[in-house]
């Protein structure tokens, strides 16, 4: 294979590589409206399962669109801990 050659390879295998690693960070830094995302989009949050997600959903049908990113703690389930590992991840807006 010729120089040239190599250098091809390796600039489209790098190319493929920092897309790929692009795209992965690109989809956990979006944020997650918590009074519009499904139990699909809120089971991306640190420490949400299906069950917890469950329960955001629940509370804000029972009880209206969280005023602000920190009601989240208001769900069971949710606390300090959750709320902190997941803050500048999730909006209301």
């Amino acid at each position: 294979m010729t120089k040239m050659k190599k250098l091809f390879v390796v600039l489209l295998v790098a190319s493929f590589v920092f897309g790929v690693v692009h795209l992965a960070f690109a989809e956990d830094s979006q944020k997650i409206n918590l009074n519009t995302a499904t139990t699909e989009e809120l089971i991306k949050l640190d420490r949400v399962g299906p069950a917890a997600a469950d329960r955001i959903i629940q509370y804000r049908e029972d009880n209206g669109p969280f005023q602000a990113p920190e009601d989240i703690m208001k769900v069971k389930g949710i606390g300090k801990k959750t709320f902190e590992a997941n803050r500048d991840r999730i909006t209301i807006d």
